[in-house]
C-alpha cells in the first residue's frame, strides 16, 4: 500500500489505550444510546424477494439540496447499533439527512426479509443507493466493520454501477482481507469475541429458519465453534459460494481498492484485535483513498476526547471528512 496519510488525530481517553480495552469500552460507553430525531421507515425493494429496511431522518430543508449520509452497520448489527446512532446524531446535527440501512433481516427487518446477509451483497447497497440518488444530489456513506468492507467492495467492484450522486465514503475498521480476519478470530486471546459473534449468528440463523423452514435446514448451526466453520457451513452454502475461503476471496474489498474513484477514508487501529494491521497495509489503493491508522483504537472502539456521543471519535472525524467532500 502507498497510503496518503497514516497519521491520525485520534487520542484515547487517559489510561484507556490498548486494543482490547478500546474494543470493550467502546461498547460499554455507548450502551443505552437512543435515536432522538424523527424517523420514517422506508422499504427498498432490491429484487429477488429482498426487501431492505432503511430508517430515514430528513431535515426540513429541500431534500434535493441537502446532503444525505447513508449509514451501514457491521456483523450482527442494525440501525440501532450504538456506533450507528453516534454517527447519525453527529450527521443530523450538521444539518444532513441521515439514513440508517439494515442489511437483510437485521434489526426490525427480519419480518420483511428472512434471507441471510453476507459481506459480498453489493446488489443490496446498490439498490439503496439507486433509490436514494433519485431524491438527493449528494450522498456520503459512513460504514463500520463488515458494512465498511461491503461499501468499499461495492465502490471498487461495481464502479460502473454507482450513481454519480455518491460523492465519498468513510470506512471504519474494515476487514479488507477476510481470511486474515478469520485467522485473527481463532487466536486464543480473541476467544471471547468469537464466542460473542457465534452466539448471535446462531440465534440469527434459528430465527430465519423458523420463518422460512423450507429455505434453511434446521440444526445446521449446531456444532460450529469458529467463525470460519459458520461461514463454511452456512454463509457460503446459502450465499452461493464454494466454501468459506471462496466466500472470503470474493468478498474481501482489499482486492478492489485500487479501482475506487471517489474520495474514501479508511480509519483503522493498529491494535485492532480482529483486523490485523498488515491486512490493511498490504492492500494496494487508488489515489482517492486516505488511510489513517492510529496506534490504538481497537475494533470500532476509538474511545477518545471528542464531542461525539459515547466519545466515539470516528463520528467526529466523519463530519470533518464529509464537510470537505460533500
Amino acid at each position: 500500500m502507498q497510503p496518503h496519510n497514516l497519521d491520525s488525530n485520534f487520542r484515547p481517553l487517559p489510561f484507556l489505550g490498548g486494543g482490547h480495552r478500546q474494543t470493550v469500552l467502546g461498547q460499554l460507553f455507548r450502551w443505552g444510546s437512543r435515536w432522538p430525531f424523527p424517523v420514517e421507515d422506508i422499504i427498498v425493494d432490491a429484487g429477488n424477494g429482498v426487501r431492505l429496511l432503511v430508517r430515514a431522518s430528513w431535515q426540513n430543508q429541500s431534500q434535493d439540496t441537502t446532503p444525505a449520509i447513508l449509514l451501514l452497520h457491521g456483523l450482527e448489527g442494525s440501525d440501532r447499533s450504538a456506533y450507528m446512532l453516534s454517527f447519525g446524531i453527529q450527521a443530523y446535527q450538521q444539518g444532513w439527512h441521515v439514513l440508517r440501512m439494515n442489511m437483510r433481516g437485521c434489526g426490525d427487518s427480519l419480518s420483511l426479509c428472512a434471507q441471510l446477509y453476507n459481506a459480498g451483497l453489493s446488489s443490496d447497497l446498490l439498490a439503496v443507493l439507486g433509490w436514494l440518488s433519485k431524491i438527493v444530489a449528494r450522498i456520503g456513506i459512513a460504514a463500520v466493520s463488515l458494512g465498511a468492507n461491503l461499501t468499499l467492495l461495492t465502490m471498487g467492484r461495481e464502479i460502473n454501477r454507482l450513481p454519480p450522486e455518491l460523492k465519498a465514503a468513510f470506512a471504519v475498521s474494515p476487514p479488507l482481507n477476510m481470511t486474515a480476519c478469520a485467522d485473527a478470530f481463532e487466536l486464543p486471546e480473541n476467544f471471547i469475541y468469537e464466542f460473542h459473534f457465534l452466539r448471535k449468528l446462531r440465534q440469527s440463523y434459528r430465527s430465519r429458519q423458523r420463518l422460512v423452514p423450507d429455505l434453511y435446514e434446521p440444526g445446521r448451526e449446531s456444532g460450529l465453534y469458529t467463525l470460519r466453520a459458520y461461514d463454511d457451513k452456512i454463509t457460503a452454502t446459502y450465499g452461493g459460494y464454494n466454501g468459506a475461503e471462496d466466500y472470503y476471496l470474493q468478498s474481501s474489498a482489499g482486492l478492489y481498492l485500487r479501482t475506487i474513484d471517489r474520495p474514501s477514508l479508511v480509519l483503522a487501529a493498529r491494535d485492532d484485535p480482529l483486523i490485523p494491521a498488515d491486512s490493511i497495509l498490504d492492500c494496494s489503493t487508488s489515489k482517492h483513498i486516505t488511510v489513517e491508522m492510529p496506534s490504538t483504537g481497537g475494533h470500532v472502539g476509538f474511545v477518545g476526547s471528542c464531542r461525539s456521543p459515547g466519545w466515539f471519535y470516528p463520528a467526529e472525524r466523519m463530519v470533518s471528512f464529509f464537510n470537505q467532500h460533500l
